[in-house]
């Protein structure tokens, strides 16, 4: 089964840190993503860009806003999928991210949810 795993963090605990200190962080992600990527199971991983479009259907129409639809203290910095066979397995593997082997995790208010992936098919 596939489980889609989103990666959050807190922007203003992230601002309010130079861009030094980011940079330093950032360098110690990257042997924890080479032991997740070396378990075989990442399907795709990827960062997410602050800019953002919401598209909502209106009185009929699609209306286009900037931005997140919700107001949140948190924002949705990073997003990978992972191949696993169960749940278990889902947060074994996904406790090898940066996310949760980084004491700036804390610091930075970071944070995994983990969503298995249902397919929608079309009809034949």
């Amino acid at each position: 089964m596939k489980y889609l795993c989103l990666g959050y963090l807190d922007p203003q605990k992230m601002d309010a840190r130079s861009k030094e200190e980011i940079d330093v962080v950032m360098n110690q992600c990257q042997p924890h993503l080479d032991n997740l990527y070396d378990s075989g199971k990442v399907i795709i991983d990827a960062g997410l860009d602050i800019q953002t479009k919401t598209l909502k259907r209106v009185n009929g129409k699609v209306t286009v806003i900037d931005g997140p639809y919700i107001e949140t203290k948190e924002m949705l910095g990073s997003v990978f999928i992972i191949e696993a066979r169960d749940m278990k397995e889902a947060v074994q593997l996904a406790s090898l991210h940066p996310t949760t082997q980084l004491d700036a995790g804390e610091q930075f208010g970071w944070r995994l949810e983990i969503r298995p992936i249902h397919y929608f098919e079309k009809k034949e």
